[in-house]
């Protein structure tokens, strides 16, 4: 026993001393109540979600009504600018109703959704009196299961941790061990010697992905309405920028304590808050805003586009070349900060 109490004493002597992981075991908790009740700070359990389209209105009935029906509780609005793209997520289930309200109010159903059928009939039964006509339209599709939505989210967060883990702590350790400085006495550059753990890292992350992708549409039956390589284009061009994001970090840290403190604190902001989870729809704005910062956002943005709506690699140009630039300016910088031991 006296042996047994000398090992567990000197353990919790080793950990109280590792300022960094105590403190990240006593702050996480903490960051990920904060982080979600800033995210959900509504009051309300919101029930159905329609897509509101405003148009300037000169009819005072008109916008009475308007009035009354955005009055209606337990229902969340979100403004769109277009109804097109609006009713493209109707016909997937992600929006109850599309309502465009103006002088002609129109709103739209899905057929086979069960939420609006409910919800015309509590807008039916909420305006009895209303003197400007609604005009009904309807549209039909196949619904996107959470699990079909949640698909791209998860191959972005596996690129993300097998990147940022499989890169920047392993770098760490080989300064730690002394294996950079054997490789320091031959002629390979910083640059050649971090490009080889990127080309590696990449193939590793490609195999995967594509082990998952399969794996996935043969046993649970995902849908994937977009090309099969575009998404493994789109999850190649994340990888690469996670990486290089990772090598930033391994640049010139000695510690793996203190890379796993940094690389948790890069990884779990981006998996709760980048849409992996939820839709960032209906949150709060400025954590939409905050959102646009981590490179995790655009790759699940991208690759929820092409597995959900088929988008191809044209539609979803804007975050793949945010990420590809994302990409060489973390490359050049890690490149620049590489110390060798």
């Amino acid at each position: 026993m006296k042996r047994f109490f000398a090992l567990l004493h000197a353990r919790n002597k080793e950990f109280l001393r590792d300022r960094g992981s105590l403190a990240w075991s006593l702050l996480f908790p903490f960051l990920i109540v904060i982080g979600f009740s800033f995210a959900f700070s509504g009051t309300n359990q919101d029930i159905f979600k329609v897509a509101l389209h405003r148009q300037i209105s000169q009819n005072e009935q008109a916008t009475t009504q308007a009035d009354n029906f955005l009055a209606t509780k337990f229902i969340q609005f979100v403004d769109v600018k277009n109804v097109e793209p609006a009713l493209e997520k109707l016909r997937r289930h992600q929006f109850d109703m599309v309502v465009e309200l103006g002088d002609s109010p129109r709103y739209w159903v899905n057929s086979s959704s069960p939420k609006g059928y409910l919800l015309e009939k509590i807008i039916s039964a909420n305006l009895p009196d209303r003197t400007v006509p609604y005009t009904r339209g309807e549209v039909s599709g196949r619904e996107i299961r959470y699990v079909d939505w949640l698909l791209a989210g998860l191959l972005s967060m596996n690129v993300m941790f097998g990147s940022l883990f499989g890169v920047g702590y392993v770098i760490v350790r080989y300064r730690k061990e002394g294996v950079l400085r054997r490789i320091k006495t031959t002629s390979a550059t910083a640059f050649e010697f971090l490009a080889a753990q990127v080309a590696s890292r990449l193939m590793l992350m490609m195999f995967t992905c594509a082990i998952v992708l399969l794996g996935c549409r043969f046993l649970a039956d995902v849908q994937i309405l977009g090309s099969y390589t575009d998404l493994l284009i789109a999850l190649l061009i994340g990888s690469l920028c996670m990486i290089s994001l990772a090598l930033i970090v391994a640049a010139r840290i000695g510690s793996e304590e203190l890379a796993g403190g940094l690389l948790n604190l890069l990884s779990w902001p981006m998996m709760l808050f980048s849409g992996v989870w939820f839709s960032l729809e209906g949150t709060n704005p400025i954590l939409q805003k905050i959102a646009q910062i981590f490179p995790l956002t655009h790759l699940v943005d991208a690759t929820r586009a092409i597995v959900t709506e088929g988008a191809t690699l044209a539609d979803i140009s804007t975050p793949l070349t945010l990420m590809v630039a994302l990409s060489a300016v973390f490359i050049a910088l890690s490149s620049w900060l590489f110390k060798w031991e």
